[in-house]
């Protein structure tokens, strides 16, 4: 269902909505190649077809601006370590009106919806973390997409070979995912490493895996294509 460059294929995800259908969940942007999805057109297909449509936007919250009414999405899911918060504390967003069947027993106290005590440090902190972000998010951008788009201009223009995985345009600010042809992508970072730069072969989740991407397989590249990758974050 993913483009060359990372977006569903609208016209496919129309047509695998079916009767049974209840629910649509996509990924707002995507950790490794950074490409943001048009949510507001899915939400719109979603919402023609009588579907919920949940968006995990883990990636996106604090990066890019969000407004669920805007955007039309019936659930919003984010990690509250994303956006500078503590660690181990997220939140779901529910539209008004939708419902859902709680997995544990209990909690009268959280309206029915999940048994178990309050994290208030953690919800608090994420509270102030995201207002923080917000606040902060047209400097922050500018500072990332002048950095990335810097170091996408020198790599590109001083090696020939370089491929820039993703959306050019419709991508997360501080997000960067280059293949090498030749050059492989562990060899790779060792190398920056002893020059005191960061980067990485692939997303946090996958750290260890001798496979090769499954995001950069999807879009269309080749096995060895895929190997020779390497991300750099901005933040």
């Amino acid at each position: 269902m993913l483009m060359k460059i990372g977006f569903v294929n609208l016209e496919e995800l129309k047509n695998s909505i079916k009767d049974e259908t209840i629910l649509i969940s996509i990924m707002f942007a995507n950790n490794e190649i950074g490409t943001i999805q048009p949510i507001k057109e899915i939400a719109r297909i979603a919402k023609k077809a009588n579907v919920l449509f949940h968006t995990d936007a883990v990636q996106a919250v604090g990066n890019v601006k969000i407004d669920v009414n805007d955007l039309g999405v019936d659930l919003l899911s984010m990690s509250s370590h994303k956006f500078y918060g503590p660690k181990g504390v997220g939140a779901l967003y529910v539209r008004s009106g939708v419902d859902f069947v709680k997995i544990q027993d209990g909690g009268h106290q959280e309206r029915n919806k999940r048994s178990g005590t309050e994290n208030v440090a953690g919800i608090v902190g994420l509270g102030k973390a995201i207002e923080l972000a917000n606040e902060n998010l047209e400097n922050y951008n500018a500072k990332l997409l002048k950095l990335r788009n810097y170091f996408i201009k020198e790599i590109t223009s001083k090696y020939q070979n370089v491929k820039v995985n993703g959306d050019l345009k419709q991508r997360l600010p501080g997000n960067i995912n280059i293949s090498f042809p030749g050059i492989d992508g562990e060899e790779l970072l060792l190398k920056l490493d002893s020059q005191g730069i960061c980067a990485s072969a692939g997303s946090a989740c996958s750290s260890g895996s001798l496979e090769p991407s499954h995001v950069l397989m999807a879009i269309g590249l080749d096995s060895d294509y895929a190997r020779r990758n390497t991300s750099y974050y901005f933040g």
